[in-house]
This record gives C-alpha cells, structure tokens and sequence, in this order.
C-alpha cells in the first residue's frame, strides 16, 4: 500500500474511474478527482498531492492554462492525458510545467507505469547516499534534501523532474551523457519517452539556472552526441566579481 496522494483531474468520469480502479489495483488507494479546473484548483489550494494526472480538454479551461495555474501552488509531477498527439501540443505541456505526455487512446497499464516511474525515481532521489546533500557552484546552490534551487540567492521554482534532471547532471559534472542515457536516469528504466522530452526539460532548466541562456555555458550541448554539465570555476567567478568592482 502506497501513502502517496494522486489528484486526476478529466470531465469524463469512465476515464477517471478506470484510473482510479487501476491505481488501487497497484496500491495506490488515495486517489482524488476532479472534472472541472475550478474544482481542481480548489482541491490543491485545500490538499497536498504527490502527482497530477491533468486532461487537457476540460469544460471551463484548458490543461495548459490550469497546469500554469498549478504550478503556482506546487512542484509535484503533473502527466498530461490528452486527445492531442501533435509535436506541438506535446511540446507545450512540457515547456509549461508538464513532466509527461499521455495521448488519448491509452492503455490504463501504461499510466500506471509512468506513475511508479514518476514515485521510483522521487524515493531514489530522496535516499541517503554519498552525493553531496548541497551543491555550490559558483552562483548556483542546489539543495537536494529540501529540493531547493538558489540562483544568486533567490530561491528558484522547479518543477520536480527538472530538479531531478539538475541533480542528476550536478551529480556527474562534466561528463557527457546522450540524450537516451539521460532519458533513462531521469525518467526511468521505461522508455516511453523522446529526444524532445529531455531537450525541453533542459532548455527550461537553462533559463533558471544560465547566465545567457540563448548561448548555454553549464548546460552544455555537444551536437550529435549528447549534453554535459559545466560547473562554473571558483577562479573564473572572482575574475567576474573583480571585473565588476
């Protein structure tokens, strides 16, 4: 039994029981829904979740719009399911917030798949180990225990699979990673996913964390090969410190 708390929210309630009945199946029996995005936004103002099942179609908004809305009030994953299969729709879940893509017809075992994916890789994150429990570089403090990110000393919202996807390459500093190895690190040992799912995650983190993030000097993309983590240079921080005083 899993005491994680899972909110769907889609105005078709045949698709939100079979959900609901497949996750107590696996074990998650807090399951809440809602079928409006005003019903759902009152539920997350009042609750705590650990993960959002969002429909884009919704009666009185659309999942882009409250998904914007949610992450307002939580980092927690949210999964599109949706209808839409176009490139475009997919990549605008991601760039808004979204930490998966679902297209509408799905086989139920397939949610719940990405669901324990999603949970797998938070408990993983969340386990003791030898990686440092703060990272400091340069500018940039990522705080793994209490999931924080600090820029400059301003706190830094991020949605928790671009933390995971920060702490990850954090952990392994300049060495190169393809696109499917860090598919699999991050998102888990399914491969359900695509090139562009980790180039929008990373382009999102690159606009939190990069100092000019049209020409990317941390994250770095090494054409036909893959991306590496460049951590800043204590010295080369002074050297800007120096030229700025």
């Amino acid at each position: 039994m899993s005491n994680h708390k899972i909110l769907i929210i889609d105005d078709e309630p045949g698709i939100v029981q079979m959900l609901r009945t497949m996750l107590h199946k696996e074990g998650y029996f807090f399951v809440s829904s809602a079928y409006t995005g005003q019903e759902a936004m009152e539920k997350i103002s009042r609750n705590t979740y650990d993960l959002i099942i969002l429909d884009i179609m919704l009666p009185d908004t659309d999942g882009f719009r409250l998904c914007q809305q949610i992450r307002q009030h939580t980092t927690v994953p949210i999964l599109f399911l949706t209808a839409r299969s176009g490139d475009l729709d997919k990549l605008t879940g991601l760039a808004i917030g979204g930490d998966d893509y679902i297209t509408k017809p799905f086989n139920p075992l397939e949610v719940v798949a990405r669901v324990n994916v999603q949970f797998r890789r938070q408990e993983q994150y969340q386990k003791p180990s030898q990686r440092a429990e703060i990272y400091q570089f340069g500018p940039i403090k990522i705080d793994r225990k209490a999931a924080q990110l600090w820029v400059n000393g301003r706190e830094i919202p991020c949605p928790a699979k671009e933390f995971e996807l920060l702490l990850f390459l954090a952990d392994h500093p300049n060495r190169v990673f393809t696109v499917g190895q860090i598919y699999e690190q991050v998102w888990g040992a399914v491969s359900i996913g695509d090139e562009k799912t980790v180039a929008i995650h990373i382009m999102r983190l690159r606009k939190k964390i990069e100092p000019d993030p049209q020409n990317p000097s941390l994250i770095v993309n090494l054409r036909g090969i893959g991306y590496k983590f460049v951590p800043p240079i204590e010295e080369e921080q002074n050297e800007k410190r120096t030229a700025e005083h």
